[in-house]
């Protein structure tokens, strides 16, 4: 079974968000870069080489299964967050939103009726609940330690 149209137009609009989301990891590495985070830089040049992971993983089902994929041009990034915490927070809502965007991209396999890109698709579901809670974990951290946490998180996030 080929992709329909729909589901087409959805795995392109899931590309182009999970490229977003690594250059958005990327700007966030270059923040902590000028702060001297090496911990948070290391995990987020990890982040962003893992959502353009995701982007070639959709790219090649999508090409394997006869959709017309294509590779769309990609927004400017946000670059200047407040504080080392609002970075966090920015982090935890983007991956809250690519989680609803998966489930989205569900639906549409669901309405086409097609059972293998959904079983496809479940990988990114699993996924995004790690995204999620790895992310809350951080801000966690946060709430604990208060501005301290900062010092914890880098080092931990340096072992990635």
């Amino acid at each position: 079974m080929e992709l329909t149209k729909n589901l087409t137009e959805a795995f392109n609009k899931q590309i182009q968000a999970e490229m977003w989301s690594s250059n958005l990891y990327l700007a966030m590495a270059v923040y902590f870069m000028d702060k001297g985070l090496d911990g948070c830089v290391n995990w987020m040049k990890k982040q962003a080489a893992e959502e353009s992971e995701h982007a070639h993983k959709l790219i090649e089902y999508g090409v394997s299964r006869g959709g017309k994929i294509v590779i769309p041009a990609i927004d400017k990034v946000p670059t200047t967050w407040e504080s080392p915490l609002a970075v966090f927070e920015h982090v935890y809502n983007h991956e809250c939103l690519v989680s609803q965007m998966v489930d989205a991209l569900i639906d549409v396999a669901i309405l086409e009726k097609d059972k293998a890109t959904q079983h496809f698709l479940q990988w990114y579901v699993e996924e995004q609940v790690e995204e999620e809670s790895v992310a809350k974990g951080i801000l966690d951290k946060f709430a604990v330690f208060g501005v301290h946490g900062l010092y914890c998180v880098n080092k931990e996030l340096g072992k990635r």
